[in-house]
């Protein structure tokens, strides 16, 4: 099972559980049905600063991903340490599906592209 570490610092009420929900989901799509999973919601000052410091652009994001393992191949008995997406709801609102499952896929090893593109209108449905 994807075990999810939800952190809420955005100062406004979301919806965690179904957020780990539709990770799980979107993770097993992907064949990823074990490992570890970091989720955070924070505030447009922390979204911006990540930004800022991780990509060097001065903008609050809607989702940053911050992949660690991807599908690389581990040795057996290794959990997957699959990073972290981090949330703005300051920009996306309630509307945060479709970017965590675009974070989602970053963690994964998707690039923007027409394949990502392809997979995110897959697993909204």
């Amino acid at each position: 099972m994807v075990e999810i570490e939800v952190a809420n610092r955005s100062g406004v009420e979301v919806d965690e559980g179904g957020a780990a929900e539709l990770a799980r989901r979107v993770l097993g799509a992907e064949g990823i049905e074990d490992g570890e999973l970091g989720l955070a919601f924070v505030d447009g000052e922390e979204a911006r600063a990540l930004k800022r410091e991780h990509l060097g652009v001065d903008e609050t994001p809607d989702v940053l991903s911050f992949p660690i393992d991807e599908r690389d191949e581990l040795p057996a008995g290794v959990p997957r340490q699959l990073g972290d997406v981090v949330l703005c709801p300051e920009v996306v609102g309630d509307d945060w599906r479709e970017p965590l499952v675009h974070g989602l896929l970053h963690l994964v090893g998707y690039d923007h592209g027409q394949e990502m593109e392809e997979r995110e209108e897959l697993l909204r449905a």
